[in-house]
C-alpha cells in the first residue's frame, strides 16, 4: 500500500479534531450536551465483567481485575484478518501513539487491543500481528470466550444503535476508548486521529 493510500485512508477514519471528541460518559454522550455526573462506582466492578481472556503472550487474565482496576486504558476492538485494512491501519497509528506516549505505556497508561473474531484469533495469531506492528510492551492484544467479547465490547460501549449496522463488525473498529477507571473518566476518540494529537487527547483525559 503506497503512503498516498495510507494516509488517505487514515483521513478517511479520523473525525475532525475540532468538536466532538470527548464522551465523558459510557453512553457515548458529547461533552458539549449537560450530561448528569454518574453516581460512584457507576463504572466500577458492577459494570465491567470480569471475565477470563487470553493473552497474545499466552497468559490468562480477569478483564476488570487485572486489566481495567485502577488503571488508565487506551481499548480499541480488531481482528486479525481485516480484510478492508482498517484494522491494520489503526493498528499501525495506535503504534505510533504508543512511541509518542514512550514509557509512559506499562506503567501510567496499558493499551488493550480485544479481538472480534475469538473464534479464529488464537493467542498465537494475535502474538504474530502484534510483532508485524513493533508493539512496545505495556499493549496486550486479546481474545476470549465469544460470549464474554461480546459483553465486553457492549459495556465498553463499542455498539450502534442501529441493529443491522452492530452487527457488522468493521462499525466498532475505527475507534478508540481512552478512559481512568479510578476516576470514572472515558471518551471516545477516532483511531485514525494523528498520533501527537492523540497522546494529548489521552493525557488531557486521563493521566
Amino acid at each position: 500500500m503506497t503512503l498516498t493510500r495510507r494516509a488517505s485512508l487514515l483521513s478517511a477514519f479520523a473525525a475532525p479534531v475540532a468538536g466532538a471528541l470527548f464522551a465523558w460518559s459510557m453512553n457515548g454522550q458529547s461533552a458539549a450536551r449537560s450530561v448528569p455526573k454518574p453516581r460512584p462506582g457507576a463504572f466500577g466492578s458492577e459494570y465491567f465483567p470480569n471475565v477470563r481472556l487470553h493473552t497474545h503472550e499466552g497468559d490468562e487474565v480477569r478483564f476488570y481485575d487485572d486489566l481495567l482496576k485502577g488503571n488508565s486504558a487506551i481499548i480499541n476492538v480488531m481482528y486479525t484478518q481485516c480484510q478492508d485494512g482498517r484494522c491494520s491501519l489503526i493498528t499501525s497509528n495506535l503504534a505510533a501513539l504508543q512511541r509518542e506516549l514512550g514509557d509512559r505505556v506499562g506503567r501510567d497508561i496499558f493499551m488493550y487491543s480485544i479481538t472480534l473474531r475469538p473464534h479464529e484469533d488464537t493467542p498465537r495469531l494475535l502474538l504474530e500481528y502484534a510483532a508485524r506492528h513493533h508493539v512496545g510492551p505495556g499493549w496486550l492484544f486479546l481474545t476470549g470466550d465469544a460470549d464474554d467479547i461480546e459483553l465486553v465490547r457492549r459495556r465498553l460501549g463499542f455498539v450502534n444503535v442501529n441493529p443491522v449496522l452492530d452487527a457488522d463488525i468493521n462499525q466498532h473498529t475505527s475507534v478508540v476508548r481512552i478512559g481512568n477507571e479510578r476516576r470514572e473518566r472515558w471518551c471516545m476518540a477516532p483511531g485514525g486521529t494523528n498520533p501527537r494529537y492523540l497522546a494529548s487527547i489521552v493525557e488531557s483525559a486521563v493521566l
